[in-house]
């Protein structure tokens, strides 16, 4: 785990980093206040966002709530997984998607949901579907809501910053200083830092959510002590989602999920939001998984 924290830690001082650098480009003399301009304004959007995060994926999934008397079975598994933790019991619910899946979300352990889809029930056994609640119980303890909520601000400010920039140059000049960009050299690199931060931020944004999702799957596997169901789970998983259509999921919460609701053939790793099918199967091996 130690390995794990030490790279998102990494990466996220590489975003802060391109906010700074983004900032310096495109603000000229003006570049402390579009970088402070930026952060309070995606600042306020992404803490709602992070404050809210159960309530709108639960809403943007259309998850309903289950009680114990309709699954019995799952408040089994979820609470001795739970007391197992040390973590509260969190909330269940039951997304309509034909799609095997499942995401947990929500600002600290005390308020956090985990759903299933209606479709994970169809392709799993008990034992591998704990496997899965392993996982998302896991990024309930490890607090990855909130590591997701301050990436997303800082790749937020990024990119307003950049959009900012480009609305000022259209309708005034922007924020540029006038002596820095008489060279058409400087010129050439304020247009491409316009580009670039944005795409730099969105990159490091998904290594983050990949390194998380990582994460996850060590702590999951050792909190079920045994990495094979997971394993299997991820696998029969890939292949059922592969036969049924995908979910109609807002794109802003598709990190979430045990695997990625979206289909997304030939996606470069570095825009990828979950580690590919194969690195998660390997690391898991490492840990003793028999698949």
């Amino acid at each position: 785990m130690g390995r794990n924290v030490f790279k998102t830690a990494a990466l996220m001082a590489a975003m802060s980093a391109v906010l700074v650098l983004a900032a310096g480009a495109i603000g000229g003399r003006n570049r402390t206040q579009w970088m402070v301009m930026g952060l309070v304004v995606a600042g306020v959007m992404n803490l709602g966002a992070y404050w809210f995060s159960d309530r709108f994926v639960i809403a943007s999934t259309r998850s309903r709530p289950v009680s114990e008397q309709e699954a019995p079975w799952l408040y089994r598994i979820v609470r001795r997984l739970a007391d197992r933790d040390g973590i509260p019991m969190p909330r269940l619910y039951v997304m309509p998607a034909a799609q095997p899946n499942a995401f947990a979300t929500g600002r600290n352990p005390r308020h956090a949901a985990v759903a299933i889809t209606e479709g994970i029930l169809n392709v799993l056994n008990e034992e591998e579907l704990e496997g899965v609640i392993a996982h998302e119980l896991s990024h309930v303890r490890n607090r990855d809501i909130l590591i997701g909520a301050i990436a997303a601000t800082v790749a937020a400010a990024i990119t307003m910053i950049a959009r900012m920039a480009m609305w000022g140059a259209m309708f005034g000049g922007g924020g540029r200083d006038d002596d820095e960009g008489g060279s058409p050299f400087a010129a050439v690199g304020w247009i491409l830092s316009l580009i670039l931060a944005p795409l730099a931020a969105v990159m490091i944004q998904a290594a983050v959510s990949r390194s998380r999702e990582s994460g996850a799957d060590r702590s999951g596997a050792r909190l079920m002590g045994d990495a094979t169901p997971l394993a299997q789970a991820l696998l029969k998983i890939d292949r059922a989602a592969a036969t049924v259509p995908p979910p109609k999921v807002n794109p802003a919460v598709s990190h979430v999920f045990l695997q990625s609701p979206l289909r997304r053939q030939g996606i470069s790793k570095l825009f990828m939001s979950h580690p590919p099918l194969e690195e998660r199967i390997a690391l898991l091996r490492e840990m003793g998984a028999r698949v």
